[in-house]
């Protein structure tokens, strides 16, 4: 029984090992960045406030450019972006419905159907594009042998 909690142990301490490491290859200045990118229209029309949201954004954003560089090493290895996407499919989708439900809380959660679906558009831009960022950016710390 103590091997198996020693292994954890030292699965999980190598795990937020390369996290820390993938960490350092983005700033928050890219995150805020990303947000005006993907929600400048709510905020231009007062459905969202940028003030309000931009920590909660940073912290998925930040999830899901790990999560995308979890699965890089499958890219290194050979596989298509997006057969390593169908691959990670429960937990984005997991991710990105957690992301939109944090900004209907903050925003819009009485405006129309069409304001709710772009709201939804603009969470899957925003967390496939953080993911991709952490895939690509976790690929070439693999070919660099930075891992």
């Amino acid at each position: 029984m103590g091997t198996m909690v020693f292994l954890k142990d030292k699965r999980r301490e190598k795990q937020m090992k390369y996290e820390r490491s993938m960490l350092r290859e983005v700033s928050i200045k890219e995150i805020k960045k990303g947000i005006h990118i993907h929600f400048a229209s709510f905020f231009h029309y007062g459905l969202l406030s940028k003030w309000s949201i931009e920590e909660g954004c940073a912290d998925f954003a930040i999830e899901a450019f790990l999560q995308g560089a979890k699965y890089s090493k499958f890219g290194y290895k050979g596989e298509s972006i997006t057969h390593v996407q169908s691959r990670s499919g429960k937990e984005d989708k997991r991710l990105t419905a957690d992301f939109y439900d944090y900004l209907i809380s903050w925003g819009c959660p009485n405006e129309s159907t069409v304001c709710h679906e772009s709201l939804y558009l603009a969470s899957e831009c925003f967390m496939q594009h953080w993911w991709k960022e952490g895939f690509t950016r976790g690929q070439k710390r693999y070919k660099l042998r930075l891992n």
